[in-house]
């Protein structure tokens, strides 16, 4: 079991904001909501965020939201987007984004380490792309920083010319490499893109030098972001911890994904100091199957149990929660997106049922 990095004390009580959003959002929300009540006793503060903010404030994010969310122990997030709100962004470049709530909500707390575990379930490996015997006993967790890079540099356009700009401090570098090395069990990989991008250069030295004077003692080997995606599909065995930038992360993660069935089994925790850590699935807000009932909750729960871990610091109820998702499954639960015919409402049942 990987160590757990939560600063709160075990607790059965605790203030959960949480955020439905779009799309498929409310209806795997609620679907967490019911399993947590199966859990402990919790308050709980619903707000928006994304395209029903926009809607409702004008903004993806209030600061009222903001205010409710520092204030909180742990913010549980289902998915934000959709094509609505896409329209209305290419008719008009200035108008409000979905993801400028969630990154302006990871960024206000300061959330710079997203772990990614991904662990295929052993009734799940005939669900993957991929050959039983490559994905079998597959266990490794991607940590992505976060506040960084592309996604928070300067972007603009002048004419017919753009540009995004990537920066990295040493700084930004040591503490999620901290993160990474305390999360190994065997070892840890460092990806980087160093042969071309001076921020790789950078990284790729920081990452070395903490290893040396904190963390001798764990192996570290660096691979090019190229060599790491082919290796993902070739030989994922071969990986324990995986740290890596803000835009290699979230590509690489996704692909990750996909070894276990669906990007609708992969759940996510994003943490940083000392305040609420942010709990959400991978996957998006899939408008086109809102409201039919066909939503796979299994990566919000899985996000519920990273919660319990993680922000709540309650390692019993999360692994009781992950075993009933894996017996579930082994008992054949299949929603749509692994080949079967399950609906939330039956996932949610199935799970209950083995909690």
């Amino acid at each position: 079991m990987r160590p757990t990095w939560s600063n709160r004390l075990p607790t059965i009580t605790a203030t959960i904001i949480t955020l439905p959003g779009d799309g498929i959002g409310p209806e795997i929300m609620a679907a967490a909501r019911e399993l947590l009540a199966a859990v402990g006793d919790f308050h709980y503060d619903e707000h928006m965020i994304g395209g029903a903010s926009i809607d409702a404030h004008g903004t993806a994010l209030t600061e009222e939201v903001l205010a409710a969310c520092r204030a909180s122990d742990a913010v549980l997030l289902a998915a934000v987007g959709g094509p609505k709100w896409d329209a209305a962004v290419a008719a008009d470049p200035a108008a409000p984004r979905p993801e400028q709530g969630l990154l302006g909500l990871r960024k206000d707390l300061g959330l710079f380490a997203n772990l990614r575990p991904v662990r295929p379930s052993p009734a799940l490996l005939d669900a993957s792309p991929l050959k039983r015997d490559r994905i079998e006993g597959t266990d490794l967790l991607v940590v992505r920083e976060l506040t960084g890079g592309i996604y928070f540099g300067e972007s603009g356009r002048d004419g017919d010319t753009a540009h995004d700009d990537c920066a990295y401090s040493v700084g930004e570098v040591e503490r999620i490499a901290r993160v990474a090395f305390r999360s190994a069990r065997t070892k840890v990989t460092s990806v980087d893109k160093a042969n071309v991008l001076e921020t790789s250069r950078l990284w790729r030295e920081t990452v070395t030098r903490v290893h040396a004077e904190e963390f001798p003692g764990v192996p570290l080997e660096h691979l090019l972001v190229d060599n790491a995606a082919m290796q993902l599909v070739s030989r994922p065995t071969g990986f324990d911890v995986i740290v890596t930038e803000n835009l290699f992360g979230d590509i690489l993660s996704d692909e990750a994904a996909m070894l276990t069935g669906s990007l609708g089994m992969l759940p996510s925790a994003s943490i940083g100091g000392d305040g609420p850590g942010l709990f959400e699935p991978v996957h998006g807000s899939a408008p086109d199957i809102a409201g039919t009932g066909k939503a796979n909750p299994l990566a919000m729960f899985g996000s519920v149990a990273l919660m319990l871990r993680h922000g709540l610091g309650d390692g019993d109820a999360a692994a009781g929660v992950e075993s009933a998702v894996d017996r579930a499954l082994e008992e054949g639960l299949r929603t749509s997106d692994l080949g079967g015919e399950a609906t939330t409402e039956d996932a949610t049942r199935a799970v209950l049922a083995n909690l």
